[in-house]
């Protein structure tokens, strides 16, 4: 591992303007990778997630959506200096995403081998027929069983789990150096999921890749991450190594994330389920996001947006109160 980062994520916003009002959708956020690291985002569905991703790369799918500020630093350039056409070089070539929803990120119209082979082609220059036998390759190794017939079929003839697996191989076609993995256990059960969370690990090793895993769900985390980030209204409300984090979290939304996972007491007889609402980021609360929530909260956590503080020499929370909490 490198000292400099592959990925540095600087005082990013991002927002979306929407008719009569404006949201931040990312607010100032900032965090490192590094080189070979399985790194996780994690928050509430609407937590700026996506977005963070989704401007990482600048694919916001006619979405009225711009970036206000901040750097995104890969591999030592800002990409957002880069225009249009060197950000398509970027993409499939450098940095490849998974979205959470495979049947429709796939074309129904196209075979899956040649929506595997179209980056291939774009970016490496392959010829049709060796573009083809390099599909059939890329499906035997995320598992897809018979690739060279199945190159020629259709998404609607996949499984959720298949489908999955057929957008790791597009996303692996080029050999990035950055996935980025929205949600892509989502859909699927939990034996699929597990399988999917196996195969990213394994082709991170083969690969020599690095892992931007987007989920909302904290086993996923201790399964996957080496550190993680979580999320809660735009905003970074803790950062950590992942083993800090699942045992001595210090941010009262950790906490109550973690406080409504099945099991994680044994003494708790129900789901502990967080009180109220994420708020409307056109109109946010003053001071910390998660105040009104929050059971810890104070008169002065209504004062300003709390930075983050280094509470260990892995750990950063954006809490006054973290010295008081459990």
């Amino acid at each position: 591992m490198t000292h400099q980062p592959l990925l540095s994520i600087q005082n990013l916003t991002t927002v979306f303007d929407l008719p009569g009002r404006s949201v931040r959708a990312v607010d100032d956020v900032s965090f490192d990778i590094g080189h070979g690291e399985v790194f996780g985002l994690v928050g509430e569905s609407g937590c700026g997630k996506s977005a963070t991703c989704r401007s990482i790369l600048r694919l916001f799918a006619g979405a009225p959506a711009r970036i206000a500020g901040g750097s995104i630093l890969f591999n030592g350039r800002d990409l957002l200096g880069f225009d249009e056409m060197r950000m398509c070089d970027v993409r499939g070539a450098e940095i490849s995403m998974i979205f959470q929803d495979p049947m429709t990120s796939l074309n129904p119209t196209m075979r899956i081998g040649e929506q595997i082979a179209e980056g291939l082609r774009r970016h490496q220059g392959l010829s049709a027929s060796q573009s083809r036998r390099a599909a059939q390759d890329l499906l035997g190794q995320v598992g897809v069983s018979r690739p060279e017939t199945r190159v020629a079929d259709y998404p609607h003839q996949f499984s959720g789990g298949m489908r999955q697996r057929v957008m790791i191989a597009i996303a692996l076609a080029c050999r990035p150096k950055l996935l980025i993995a929205d949600e892509p256990t989502t859909a699927l059960d939990v034996t699929i999921q597990d399988q999917i969370l196996k195969l990213l690990l394994r082709v991170r090793d083969e690969y020599r890749m690095t892992i931007l895993l987007v989920t909302h769900d904290l086993g996923v985390v201790a399964q996957t991450c080496d550190r993680v980030a979580v999320m809660y209204a735009g905003r970074i409300a803790e950062l950590s190594d992942t083993r800090s984090l699942l045992k001595h979290s210090r941010h009262p939304y950790t906490q109550a994330l973690l406080n409504s996972i099945p099991g994680q007491e044994e003494a708790a007889a129900e789901l502990v389920p967080i009180p109220g609402s994420p708020p409307d980021l056109s109109a946010p609360p003053a001071g910390c996001l998660f105040h009104p929530r929050c059971s810890y909260a104070i008169l002065e956590c209504t004062a300003g947006q709390p930075p983050l503080i280094m509470v260990r020499p892995e750990q950063a929370t954006a809490c006054i109160r973290h010295e008081v909490l459990p």
